[in-house]
């Protein structure tokens, strides 16, 4: 199992990735990331994530089109509004978009509650759907060559790829599209888009394994970032299924409404990070020697201990919930065979 645990954290070969929402895609000067979420590829260009992070409100964006502009928000704008807006936000001629451009940041706070104020929907998923920003794949490497192959690494535009001064990693943007997102199951489908076929076929994927366990047998595995600040890190440790959850929870929604996170769940234990929502739980079968991926990390779960009885903000989370792709497999493979 040694060989197949090192290639799941290997950049070259592990389907672990992360979705980024990016403003101003096409502007390598003016483009700004944001919403960073794990995601992993199930092949042909379709990448599972979760979905609960596409319905928190951005509060603001970095950039929207003049037309957007004076339709959706200066019509619900007082005087004194309409002259900071357009001062944070000035136009610019030959994009014909308007750019975020704060002078003074005690404006900002001011900027974000005027928006709440006349009910501008900044939620992920709707700025996707106004393409404000688009849902990018990160793909980062220390090759120089995307996934040492030449010919797919001449496919790219070359605003697309860039080297990460933190990471020192050769990175890739690739843009996906969101097909829809099983709210309920908190589990989004992605699909890339205006990719190359040569280049989505070297990304490598999961299988899916859409059986429900209620026991693991140290053959249950998580795959998720490293634990430091640095993005490309993964790494995969064992999980335990230490119980079923029929889950009901409320998830708030100011703009469209609160709606539930609900139906089967894994009560997991084991080391998951904060931002590993979104991560692989993987399954080894022992007849085939492979790795299968058979649910979602979806949330930290609400049983924890505290450090020196401190009870102040100093709290370690030991239990996670994960979702079983089993419940929304249907939904996908009716995707992936229209």
């Amino acid at each position: 199992m040694k060989t197949e645990k090192l290639a799941v954290i290997d950049e070259m070969t592990s389907p672990l990735f992360r979705i980024m929402s990016i403003h101003n895609d096409d502007d390598a000067v003016r483009r700004q990331y944001d919403n960073n979420i794990c995601a992993f590829h199930i092949g042909d260009g379709y990448i599972l994530s979760v979905a609960h992070n596409l319905r928190v409100e951005a509060t603001i964006f970095k950039s929207i089109t003049d037309v957007r502009y004076q339709a959706d928000i200066i019509p619900y704008l007082n005087p004194n509004e309409v002259l900071l807006f357009n001062q944070c936000f000035p136009l610019d001629n030959v994009t014909h978009k308007r750019y975020m451009n704060i002078a003074d940041q005690n404006n900002l706070p001011i900027l974000v509650e005027t928006l709440k104020r006349i009910n501008f929907d900044s939620r992920w998923v709707t700025l996707y759907q106004n393409q404000i920003c688009k849902p990018y794949l990160i793909i980062q490497q220390r090759t120089n060559q995307f996934y040492n192959n030449v010919a797919a690494h001449g496919e790219f535009n070359n605003a697309m790829t860039l080297l990460d001064p933190n990471s020192q990693r050769q990175t890739y943007l690739i843009e996906t599209e969101l097909i829809e997102a099983f709210y309920e199951d908190d589990i989004a489908l992605y699909k890339i888009i205006n990719t190359p076929q040569n280049i989505i076929d070297l990304i490598p994927s999961f299988e899916i394994d859409t059986e429900i366990y209620d026991v693991s047998n140290r053959d249950f595995f998580c795959v998720q970032s490293a634990p430091s600040d640095l993005n490309p890190g993964r790494m995969i440790n064992e999980a335990h299924i230490d119980g079923l959850i029929d889950q009901y929870t409320r998830f708030g929604d100011r703009i469209g409404g609160n709606y539930n996170l609900q139906g089967l769940r894994y009560l997991i234990k084991g080391y998951f990070r904060f931002g590993s929502s979104g991560a692989p739980y993987i399954k080894f079968n022992n007849e085939t020697n492979t790795f299968k991926v058979n649910a979602v990390q979806s949330e930290a779960c609400p049983i924890q201990l505290t450090i020196k009885n401190d009870r102040n903000g100093n709290l370690q989370w030991v239990n996670a919930i994960a979702t079983p792709i089993a419940n929304v497999i249907d939904r996908i493979n009716g995707h992936k065979n229209a």
